[in-house]
């Protein structure tokens, strides 16, 4: 039986990366050790900024609901518990488009809120 060698499949693989380092400074870009090295790297931060950038939505959403609830006399913390009480079940995402684009729908629920408190 004849003895197989790996060429096709090596080749195959360091196109692959190699694919991937394209537009890389230097040698990273045409050397297979140092691109090996960076597309891995990239691909770990590619990795982790994925998760970052569901950490940074949610930040710019409570921001965004914070300062519309200052605007009708609230804190944030105070008005997602009322909400809570009153049974309201919206995400963060969309209470911060109401109240970019509907202040006066945001109100509402702000009254709700304070109502359920007290």
């Amino acid at each position: 039986m004849a003895r197989v060698k790996g060429a096709m499949m090596t080749r195959k693989r360091r196109k692959k990366i190699l694919g991937f380092a394209k537009g890389y400074w230097g040698s990273k870009s045409t050397h297979f050790k140092m691109a090996n090295q960076a597309v891995m790297k990239s691909l770990t931060y590619a990795y982790i900024g994925r998760k970052n950038k569901k950490r940074d939505f949610r930040k710019l959403w409570i921001t965004r609901i914070s300062a519309a609830c200052k605007l009708n006399g609230m804190n944030y913390s105070t008005f997602m518990h009322g909400l809570k009480l009153a049974g309201i079940e919206i995400n963060r995402k969309m209470l911060s488009e109401m109240a970019i684009h509907d202040p006066a729908a945001f109100t509402a629920l702000t009254e709700k809120s304070k109502a359920a408190l007290g």
